[in-house]
C-alpha cells in the first residue's frame, strides 16, 4: 500500500482538528462536510476505515513519532 509524505499527513491532521474545532464553535453545514473530507482523506491516505484509526495511523508517521509502545514501562 502506497502512504502519503509525512508532510502531507502532518498537513490533514491539522486540518482536521482545526476544522474539528471550527465545527465545535460554530456548527456549520461547511465545516462538518470539510471535516468529513479531511476524514475521508485521511482514512484513505493511511489505508484505515474510521478516523480515530486514521489520525493514529498519521501521527505515527510524522517526524519525532515513537513507533515503540511504553504503554507498559512504569515511571
Amino acid at each position: 500500500m502506497l502512504m502519503a509524505h509525512p508532510a502531507v499527513l502532518g498537513n490533514l491532521v491539522e486540518q482536521y482538528e482545526t476544522l474539528k474545532i471550527l465545527h465545535a464553535e460554530n456548527g456549520s453545514a461547511e465545516s462538518r462536510q470539510r471535516m468529513d473530507d479531511v476524514a475521508y482523506t485521511l482514512c484513505v491516505s493511511t489505508g484505515t476505515r474510521d478516523i480515530d484509526a486514521a489520525l493514529i495511523a498519521a501521527r505515527l508517521r510524522l517526524p519525532g513519532a515513537r513507533p515503540e509502545d511504553d504503554s507498559l514501562l512504569t515511571a
